[in-house]
């Protein structure tokens, strides 16, 4: 069964740190894109970062220089390092891969597996 399984959201404070996970089962990551992607209430999903198969990445200007995209292979993980958390951070975070090379954009219905999400709160 092809599954992708966030982890790593929680309550920080601003200025603070988490790393997120995205597992991946049935699947070898290395051979798909990954990408980031969040919602926070009330608003759209938007992207946030891609890793390639190559391992070329894509960040979006509102996190660039802030987060991280990584992939460990021996894990069949992709990770997302977020820095200097800004309150308007707060969203759920999801991943999502496509049987693809490149980075195809941040269109949620362009990839072919997505996880069920991982709670991040940054809040005083």
């Amino acid at each position: 069964q092809l599954q992708l399984v966030e982890s790593g959201g929680g309550l920080v404070q601003p200025g603070g740190s988490l790393r997120l996970s995205c597992a991946a089962s049935g699947f070898t990551v290395g051979n798909y894109v990954i990408s980031w992607f969040r919602q926070a209430p009330g608003k759209e999903r938007e992207g946030v970062s891609c890793i390639s198969r190559g391992g070329s990445t894509t960040t979006q200007d509102s996190v660039k220089g802030r987060f991280t995209i990584s992939r460990d292979n021996a894990n069949n993980t992709v990770y997302l390092q977020m820095n200097s958390l800004k309150p308007e951070d707060t969203a759920v975070y999801y991943c999502a891969a496509r049987h693809d090379y490149y980075c195809p954009g941040y269109v949620w219905e362009r990839y072919h597996y997505w996880g069920q999400g991982t709670q991040v709160t940054v809040s005083s």
